[in-house]
C-alpha cells in the first residue's frame, strides 16, 4: 500500500504545480482513501495507484471536461 502512495504522489506532484504544504494535504487524502480501498480488499497496487490518481484529480477538478475549457462545441 505504500508503494502505491509513494508512486500516486510522484505522479501526481509530476502533473500538478502545486506547494510543499498542499502536496503534504494531498497526500493526507489519498493515504485515507487508499487505506479505505486496501481495508476493502483490494490489494493489487497498480489498480490502487490508478483509483488513487483518479480520486485526486477529481478533488482537484481535474477531471471534470468544463473546468478543464470543454464546452461541447
Amino acid at each position: 500500500m505504500d508503494a502505491a502512495i509513494d508512486r500516486i504522489m510522484q505522479t501526481y506532484d509530476l502533473l500538478m504545480n502545486q506547494s510543499a504544504a498542499a502536496s503534504d494535504e494531498a497526500r493526507e487524502k489519498v493515504t485515507e482513501y487508499v487505506r479505505t480501498l486496501f481495508e476493502a480488499g483490494e490489494k493489487d497496487e497498480h489498480r490502487l495507484t490508478v483509483c488513487g490518481l483518479t480520486y485526486l484529480r477529481q478533488l482537484d477538478g481535474s477531471n471534470d471536461p468544463v473546468k478543464a475549457g470543454y464546452t461541447g462545441l
